[in-house]
């Protein structure tokens, strides 16, 4: 029997134009984990279950007549990609496959079954890709079990950045920027998915950062659950028709964090929470221009309540529910921070950050 697990993450910057190439993320993995155990079947059928995934609801819309299911609510549809995925790569290195019985554990939500948002679809993934890996006793590298995930991730979400998965594989403090999604679709049609794994993929930056030993990472939970890909499906929508604003946006965000990072490099935490400050407002004007909602009113209380403290605060992910987030230092009373979101609706969840050595 073989289990393995791989962490939630949250955004802390970069948020939406971490979707295009050369615009950097950074991102934190959390000690919050999705486990995977894996283990040959003894009957003449495997078994893949998960005891919090059964209850999930499904989305779906209406095209004419027909019903048609979002699948990319639904975490089995990351499992068995996973699965197909990490077996390929395993039939290309002529290892015979195997039944065997595959069971999900996850910590990524509420007692109660309501998601936090901590990216449990990514979690789910890497875990699985990890499992299967073992399984096989196949030897593998970060950078493998990234690719392989983040192909896995892709083929089911289709419009995702995959630093989600990053933060999964790498875990810590994370700088990202996505790869150049043409560029690999047109590889995976003219080679093996051994050889395209291999390859340097253009764009690809993963960047482990050192956070200031005072820089302290307090999170809110709104209670309010959101959808990604919904989100980022609205404002892909949009992208044409406010080209010119967009281009902005993203040139903005770039700097904004590309800034961000130089506060990690030289230990400057005033630097990250100026930073922090200034890619929420650069966010409430991309949820303006594409008439979404990102700050919601609660995460808008947990943002004023957190600065009111003195912290620096914002949303994190998509936004529109889910996480605030706060990086505080010294000078933050979090203790005080912590009692008045519990007053306004908001919940303080007791993660931390997660280092894989």
């Amino acid at each position: 029997m073989i289990t393995t697990k791989a962490p939630g993450k949250l955004y802390i910057a970069g948020e939406y134009a971490v979707l295009e190439q050369n615009c950097p993320a950074i991102l934190v993995a959390l000690n919050s984990f999705v486990r995977v155990t894996i283990a040959k079947s003894i009957g003449t059928t495997g078994i893949i279950h998960s005891k919090q995934y059964q209850q999930d609801s499904i989305h779906w819309t209406r095209q004419g007549t027909k019903m048609v299911i979002d699948n990319r609510d639904n975490p089995f549809e990351y499992i068995l990609s996973a699965i197909n995925f990490t077996e390929q790569f395993a039939l290309e290195q002529s290892i015979p496959l195997a039944l065997y019985d595959l069971h999900v554990n996850s910590d990524l939500d509420s007692a109660d079954g309501k998601k936090y948002g901590l990216g449990s679809s990514a979690a789910v993934t890497v875990a699985t890709v990890k499992a299967i890996l073992a399984f096989y006793q196949i030897e593998a590298s970060n950078d493998l079990i990234f690719k392989l995930s983040a192909l896995s991730h892709y083929s089911v979400q289709k419009n995702g950045s995959a630093g989600d998965i990053a933060a999964s594989v790498y875990g810590g403090w994370l700088a990202y920027q996505t790869f150049d999604k043409d560029w690999l679709k047109a590889e995976l049609e003219v080679k093996t998915l051994s050889e395209v794994v291999g390859e340097a993929w253009p764009g690809l930056k993963i960047q482990v950062l050192t956070p200031p030993e005072d820089l302290h990472l307090v999170i809110g939970w709104s209670q309010k659950p959101a959808s990604t890909s919904r989100l980022v499906d609205q404002t892909n929508a949009k992208k044409k028709t406010i080209q010119p604003e967009y281009n902005a946006f993203l040139q903005q965000s770039r700097r904004c964090v590309l800034e961000m990072i130089k506060g990690f490099d030289h230990n400057d935490i005033a630097l990250i929470q100026k930073k922090i400050r200034a890619n929420r407002k650069l966010l409430r004007r991309f949820a303006k221009m594409n008439q979404i909602a990102i700050e919601i009113p609660r995460l808008n209380r947990l943002i004023t309540i957190a600065e009111h403290f003195g912290g620096a605060a914002k949303t994190s992910g998509a936004g529109n529910g889910d996480c605030g987030i706060v990086l505080a230092d010294g000078h933050t009373n979090i203790e005080a921070m912590k009692m008045e979101w519990r007053k306004n609706g908001i919940l303080p969840l007791n993660f931390w950050v997660h280092s894989i050595i």
